[in-house]
C-alpha cells in the first residue's frame, strides 16, 4: 500500500483552541491518521503529523490549510522560528510502497489546489522543487514573511504558483516532497543565545559542520533558556549522536551542559544508531515518538 506521511507547519503555536480546532479536522477524514501534533509558545509555530493513502492525505491537508487560514492572521503572529505565512510549509513523504515520485506529484497537485481555493502563492522546494536553487527549504524562506512582500516583487523570486502579490494575512506556503526528516532540539543549561547562534553556525553544514545539519540558535524567553534547533535531513548517514556529542562538546569548552534534548514530530528507529534516548536526554519519548510503531499499526 502506498502511504504518504505529511507534515504541516502552521504559524500558530499559542492558542490551544485554534490548535484543536486543527486537529479537530484531520479526526474528521477516516482514512487518515493524526498521529502527532504539538504547539510551542516561544517558536509560536505547531506541527502536525499525520498519514494515509495520497488522495485522502491530499484531501485532508487541504481542510486543515483552510482551517488554518481562518484562524491564523500573520500580521499578529510573532515568534522566534523563520516562517513565510501562515500555513507555513507541507511537506509530503513517501512510505511503505509509495515512492518519491509519488509524494513530488501530491505536493504538486496540493500547491495548485492550495492557490485555486485560498488564493495563497505557493513556492516548491524539496524533491517538489521546479526551480534548483529552492531545492533547499532555508534558500526559499530566506528574509523570511517580513520580506517577502519584497522577495515576491523580484522576478527570480516569485512563487512557482499564483500571483506574486503580497497578503498580509497568509503570507505564502512552501510545499514540498521529501525523505523523513528529523525536527531535533537541544536545550543548553543556559541563556546565552550567542552561544547557542555560534553552536548552530559550527554544527550546521552549510557552515562547514556536520553534513546533513540544518541549524539555528533561538532564546525560549518562556524559560529563559538557550536552544539550538535543528533539522537533520538524512539520519542514516547523520544519526542523534554525532550531533548531540558535538553540540555537548562545543557548549562544554564554554563550561555549559545540555538541559535536555526534544523531537518535534516522530523519528524513524534507525536514527538511534549507536545510542539511547537517555543518552541523548530526550524529553518525553516512548514507542509512540517511533514512526513505525504508527506504520506497523496502520490499517492495510
Amino acid at each position: 500500500m502506498k502511504i504518504i506521511e505529511c507534515v504541516p507547519n502552521f504559524s500558530e503555536g499559542c492558542n490551544q483552541e485554534k490548535l484543536a480546532a486543527i486537529a479537530k479536522v484531520f479526526t474528521s477524514f477516516p482514512r487518515v491518521r493524526l498521529i502527532d501534533f504539538s504547539g510551542d509558545t516561544d517558536h509560536n509555530r505547531s506541527v502536525y503529523t499525520f498519514l494515509g493513502q495520497p488522495d485522502d492525505v491530499l484531501e485532508a491537508a487541504l481542510a486543515a490549510a483552510g482551517k488554518a487560514l481562518q484562524l491564523i492572521d500573520m500580521r499578529k503572529q510573532a515568534g522566534v522560528h523563520p516562517r513565510l505565512g501562515a500555513v507555513d510549509v507541507v511537506p509530503f513523504i513517501p512510505l511503505s510502497t509509495a515512492r518519491m515520485k509519488d509524494a513530488v506529484e501530491i505536493a504538486h497537485r496540493f500547491g495548485n489546489l492550495l492557490n485555486e481555493r485560498f488564493g495563497v502563492p505557493v513556492y516548491f522546494y524539496g524533491e517538489a522543487a521546479i526551480v534548483p536553487q529552492r531545492n533547499e527549504l532555508a534558500n526559499v524562506r530566506r528574509g523570511g514573511y517580513e520580506a517577502l512582500a519584497k522577495k515576491m516583487s523580484i522576478p527570480e523570486d516569485a512563487p512557482d504558483i499564483g500571483k506574486p502579490v503580497f497578503n498580509a494575512r497568509s503570507g505564502a506556503t512552501a510545499v514540498g516532497a521529501r525523505a523523513p526528516l528529523i525536527a531535533y532540539n537541544i536545550n543548553l543549561n543556559s541563556d546565552d543565545l550567542r552561544l547557542a547562534q555560534k553552536i548552530a553556525s559550527q554544527i550546521r553544514e552549510k557552515s562547514g559542520g556536520i553534513k546533513n545539519v540544518r541549524a539555528i540558535g533561538v532564546i525560549l524567553k518562556s524559560r529563559g533558556i538557550a536552544q539550538v534547533s535543528m533539522n537533520l535531513t538524512d539520519h542514516k548517514d547523520t544519526p542523534l549522536k554525532v550531533v548531540y556529542d558535538m553540540v555537548q562538546a562545543l557548549a562544554a569548552d564554554r563550561g555549559v551542559e545540555i538541559l535536555e534534548s526534544e523531537l518535534i514530530g516522530l523519528i524513524p528507529k534507525a536514527a538511534f544508531a549507536g545510542t539511547k534516548p537517555k543518552y541523548l536526554k530526550l524529553k518525553d519519548f516512548d514507542k509512540n515518538s517511533l514512526l513505525e510503531t504508527h506504520l506497523k499499526n496502520f490499517p492495510r
